[in-house]
């Protein structure tokens, strides 16, 4: 089973940006996107008329903002958004269940320049945690999608100077260690964990993608009874069309 996660930054924008070929040629089991910013009824007529993928949705109530969309062809038992008012109209967690694992397809708060959203997106980050643990007493998890926080400095270009920049604020970071000791694994890290210049996200100033000034803020945590059944974990850099690129996650 093949899962792509892929923060597009508007998927109207994306698609026409080659999403459609992109997609048919990646063919993924499940394909999770984060930041779509539309409702279902603004999505590509082409993408929801595709017949080989259920689609679930869930929109931002604010125009053009947030909102993730998850694309399967497996077989979703039960499908639920976050039940928590405050998050569910940014759009910001699908919960799906599957026969072996459960599935979190999730757009995590920006904490913003100024850091006036870090409280929520802390809150945020607590709730999630939570939901995750309480799942796994059922079966495994695996959650993806845009956390907007760099863990360690190997997961970003210039750790020295964004100390005090949101997405690498030692109290985002504390919540991934955390992450880390209630037995979650980052899936990518496991299998790379000396590899540098892996990112997911670049700024879109001119030439920053081209420098690989990046960010690694998009990730697959994935429960430890699951470990043995990763065949491969991949960053798709080369994949253009949004400020972010996809992330790969094939399972047995």
């Amino acid at each position: 089973m093949k899962i792509i996660s892929w923060n597009v930054n508007g998927i109207r924008a994306v698609y026409k940006k080659g999403f459609p070929e992109w997609f048919a040629k990646e063919s993924p089991d499940i394909l999770c996107l984060q930041e779509i910013k539309a409702s279902s009824d603004q999505f590509p007529s082409e993408l929801k008329e595709n017949c080989d993928y259920e689609i679930f949705y869930s929109s931002a109530v604010k125009k053009g903002y947030s909102g993730v969309a998850t694309f399967s062809r497996e077989k979703i038992l039960d499908t639920k958004k976050c039940e928590k008012e405050l998050y569910d109209d940014e759009g910001r967690v699908l919960v799906h269940e599957l026969k072996d694992f459960f599935l979190l397809n999730v757009y995590f708060p920006n904490g913003s320049r100024d850091h006036h959203r870090v409280p929520f997106k802390m809150k945020f980050c607590e709730d999630i945690l939570q939901k995750m643990n309480q799942l796994e007493k059922t079966k495994p998890v695996i959650i993806t999608g845009d956390f907007n926080t760099a863990h360690t400095e190997i997961d970003l270009a210039n750790p020295k100077t964004n100390t005090k920049t949101t997405g690498f604020l030692p109290l985002e970071r504390e919540w991934i260690d955390k992450l880390i000791q209630d037995g979650w694994i980052d899936i990518f890290r496991h299998l790379y964990p000396d590899e540098k210049g892996a990112y997911t996200w670049w700024s879109p100033r001119p030439t920053v993608r081209e420098r690989n000034i990046g960010w690694r803020i998009d990730y697959f945590f994935i429960s430890p009874k699951l470990l043995k059944k990763v065949k491969r974990a991949e960053i798709l850099p080369h994949v253009k069309g949004s400020d972010h690129c996809p992330i790969l996650l094939e399972i047995k």
